[in-house]
């Protein structure tokens, strides 16, 4: 089958800028467009029985108009849809299997608001195969899912290099392909943290700046991890950007204002209450402007 980003589609404002979106990357990467909405037949007891053919009518009507929405916008893209009978998380699971991309839509900004699926979406984010983008509501009127700057040209993107070159190999390569779709300069950002012998030092800080141990080997760490992915993008504009801080927090600084795409890496870790993809990835999918990309590392 050929290449496709799929995208969740459930007739909300928030699906919709999810689609548009989609779209919008599907005609920059060359890739079709594949629209699903996940619809479950559930009977419920008089009186508050309901017509299931009325309700697939409303499920496939909501889905083409998703369809003929991005389709005015982006004429020459090949969009597939399909009414998968199954609930949202496990059908949005299995299409992430077989998609490159899975766009999902969010309400918006804040530690209170939730993505499209409320509290499904986290599941959908940590256990998705592919990568998974999550798109702001505000953006819904965009055709470009929030992406092109103010002077028209192309944001950056922005992304989290973190541990050895091996743990951020995947999330390198998603931001620097799709800044080269994009015409794009990457940001590649690596946030550290003081050792804990240093924790409690008054002379700390005057020792990572004016010795510079600490702060060259956050560079080179960084530069090594950025050389391979250079050399197979030199079209690429590459700024390095090594900050003391949180890694939330500095690359939600880093993408504030100039930022096309937030790419963040994860690897999912099983906790009592369900699926945890960490605390990077959670607070820019819920403080980011930008689009979010969250990409599993193998």
């Amino acid at each position: 089958m050929s290449p496709v980003i799929a995208v969740g589609v459930d007739g909300t404002p928030e699906s919709l800028a999810a689609a548009r979106w989609a779209a919008a990357e599907a005609v920059r990467r060359g890739r079709g467009l594949r629209l699903v909405h996940a619809w479950l037949w559930q009977p419920v007891p008089l009186p508050m029985a309901r017509d299931r053919d009325e309700e697939a009518r409303r499920a496939d009507a909501l889905l083409h108009a998703a369809a003929d929405e991005v389709a005015a916008h982006h004429p020459e893209l090949g969009i597939v849809t399909e009414v998968v009978q199954d609930a949202p998380v496990p059908a949005l699971l299995r299409e992430a299997q077989r998609a490159e991309l899975l766009a999902v839509g969010t309400r918006g900004r804040g530690p209170l608001l939730g993505f499209l699926l409320g509290s499904y979406g986290q599941q959908v984010v940590g256990e998705a195969a592919c990568p998974v983008v999550s798109v702001r509501a505000a953006d819904g009127d965009r055709p470009d899912g929030g992406e092109e700057r103010p002077d028209g040209g192309a944001g950056e993107v922005v992304v989290g290099q973190y541990g050895y070159p091996e743990d951020s190999h995947d999330v390198l390569g998603f931001a620097f392909e799709a800044a080269a779709v994009r015409g794009a300069a990457v940001r590649a950002v690596r946030a550290w943290d003081l050792p804990s012998i240093y924790a409690y030092s008054p002379g700390t800080m005057w020792i990572s700046e004016q010795d510079g141990g600490l702060v060259q080997y956050e560079q080179a760490a960084l530069r090594r991890a950025l050389e391979p992915w250079r050399a197979k993008y030199p079209e690429v504009p590459v700024v390095e950007h090594v900050e003391l801080g949180s890694a939330g927090q500095v690359l939600l600084s880093a993408a504030e204002g100039s930022a096309s795409l937030l790419v963040v890496g994860r690897r999912t870790r099983k906790g009592p209450l369900g699926s945890r993809i960490g605390s990077a990835a959670h607070a820019v999918l819920h403080h980011a402007r930008c689009p979010v990309a969250v990409v599993p590392e193998s």
